[in-house]
């Protein structure tokens, strides 16, 4: 039995929902062609971040400028710099060589502070080549003065300002924390996302308890972190239509997860972890073993499988709300030497 894979995502025709989404593996040119052999269907890179350009920046300018202050001859210890490439200018380049190389779409990612960054980045990332932008959504609410509604209206009036700057198609990377979630997705897609990845995986901070020091710790995602966006990809289907696209992120890492994925409305599944601890010819793996679950169960299209448990399909959509709380609280069975002792 032929099984057709093939997907749209973004208005992009990939030959498989299984894409490769950021990591180190697609930030250079020869691991992210390994990728694509092993059968990745499109490319993510790794987001761009202002703060990091911002950084650079001011600590190349406070060099050229240490010790004019004292001595006027200062002035003249270094040459002038007609062109500087800074981490922006490396990264615009990096996605030129990706697409230069590339015979999936590349999908660029940025992670903006302010909306100037927003609005310059995009066009610039546009301009090298990308096929798609990908919008991290990416901060805390930790200002008390700040309510829920400022910092929802802040992320929509970057997301519109976005879009009115670049004809490709975009993509938002969401958080899972806005306060009603279902209605933020919404009006998202109304200021112009196209699509939507589910979700953004922050990672927390760590206390060193011998020096005292809050310290970065990286732990890759687990097969149960996928239930979170299964759960929202299956409630947003219905609600945001077919012509939104839909990402599955977090916990991808074998066949089974991007069949879950798929059921409940993904357009594509997302892998990073699995493709760091096996390779990239763990894609090749995943495809195999996901053609072989359809066939078997006679699914001839990945068309013809997506969304055949979103909530508007179960037989209870209730079990995507309240009602799995309340059964996986009853589901824990007490071990039998505590229930006699």
């Amino acid at each position: 039995m032929t099984v057709d894979l093939r997907t749209r995502y973004l208005g992009l025709e990939l030959r498989s929902p299984i894409v490769a989404s950021a990591s180190p593996l697609t930030r250079e040119p020869d691991t992210a062609r390994m990728l694509e052999d092993a059968g990745a269907a499109a490319i993510v890179m790794p987001s761009l971040f202002e703060e990091e350009i911002l950084h650079e920046e001011i600590q190349l300018n406070r060099s050229l400028e240490a010790g004019a202050e004292q001595f006027s001859e200062a002035l003249s210890y270094f040459p002038n710099i007609e062109s500087y490439a800074g981490a922006g200018d490396q990264y615009l380049a990096r996605l030129e060589q990706l697409k230069a190389r590339a015979a999936v779409p590349v999908i660029a990612s940025l992670n903006a502070s302010t909306a100037g960054g927003w609005v310059r980045y995009a066009r610039l990332i546009q301009d090298a080549g990308a096929d798609a932008l990908e919008l991290n959504l990416y901060h805390l609410a930790a200002d008390a003065g700040r309510t829920a509604a400022d910092m929802e209206a802040t992320d929509l009036e970057l997301i519109a300002a976005v879009r009115a700057s670049i004809t490709i198609p975009l993509v938002v990377k969401l958080s899972p924390y806005y306060s009603a979630l279902a209605n933020f997705a919404g009006r998202a897609v109304e200021r112009g996302a196209d699509g939507l990845v589910l979700f953004n995986r922050f990672y927390q901070p760590d206390l060193d308890l011998e020096t005292l020091d809050v310290v970065a710790r990286l732990e890759l995602s687990r097969p149960s972190e996928l239930r979170l966006p299964l759960r929202w990809v299956a409630i947003l289907r219905p609600q945001l239509g077919p012509d939104v696209s839909l990402a599955a992120s977090s916990g991808i890492q074998a066949a089974a997860d991007v069949v879950k994925a798929l059921l409940v409305g993904a357009d594509v599944a997302m892998m990073t972890s699995a493709l760091l601890n096996h390779g990239p010819d763990h894609v090749r793996v995943v495809e195999a073993e996901l053609r072989t679950w359809m066939a078997d169960r006679e699914y001839e299209s990945v068309a013809q499988l997506r969304g055949s448990a979103s909530q508007a399909t179960v037989e209870d959509p209730s079990a995507f709300e309240r009602a799995n709380y309340m059964k996986t609280l009853r589901s824990w069975a007490t071990p039998r030497d505590l229930t006699t002792a």
